[in-house]
């Protein structure tokens, strides 16, 4: 579809002016694709029960957390574990920012002595301070549909002025702008 608008704005300016903007993909970082479930198996989905929703409550998130899947062979503190595969540290590298010290932890899990559940409390703490502010405006909007609504008709209102803009730049353009 992209591929396609883009044809078509290339063929519109080419043959009238330059009115139309070309659209531009908006991908995530390189090997950055969908965040796989909770339980390592393909993706989150509701269906198989292994996702981190935004609007989680902290108690949630955190049972989430603590059953997320590991190293299975990790099985003592002081055994070394492997950090591919693991949730845990693919959420890290998702969600956290401090990037020295999520490198730290890698490290020291892989050469053994850290144990699972000092990593994933780590990780509740990365994910709450992300969560969190989401969550308490999803629940101050959820308490003022009123407002919600609002918001949504200054949005249409603003996105038709846009349009009618834009479509009036087309058919002058073009040369159809009888009415003007």
């Amino acid at each position: 579809m992209l591929e396609q608008t883009q044809e078509i704005v290339h063929s519109f300016n080419s043959t009238y002016s330059e009115v139309l903007v070309e659209p531009k993909a908006v991908l995530p970082p390189k090997g950055m694709g969908r965040l796989a479930g909770i339980d390592g198996n393909g993706k989150m989905s509701k269906s198989l029960n292994n996702g981190i929703y935004l609007a989680d409550p902290a108690d949630v998130l955190q049972k989430k957390v603590m059953s997320m899947y590991t190293d299975p062979n990790h099985i003592h503190v002081e055994d070394p574990g492997q950090v591919e595969g693991n949730m845990v540290f693919t959420y890290l590298d998702v969600f956290g920012t401090e990037k020295e010290k999520i490198t730290e932890l890698k490290e020291h899990y892989t050469r053994g002595g850290l144990g699972d559940v000092k990593i994933k409390r780590y990780l509740i703490d990365v994910l709450e301070a992300e969560f969190a502010p989401i969550r308490e405006r999803r629940e101050a909007f959820a308490k003022d549909p009123g407002e919600v609504m609002n918001l949504l008709k200054l949005g249409s209102e603003k996105a038709e002025q846009v349009a009618a803009q834009t479509l009036a730049e087309v058919k002058n353009a073009m040369g159809i702008n009888y009415f003007a």
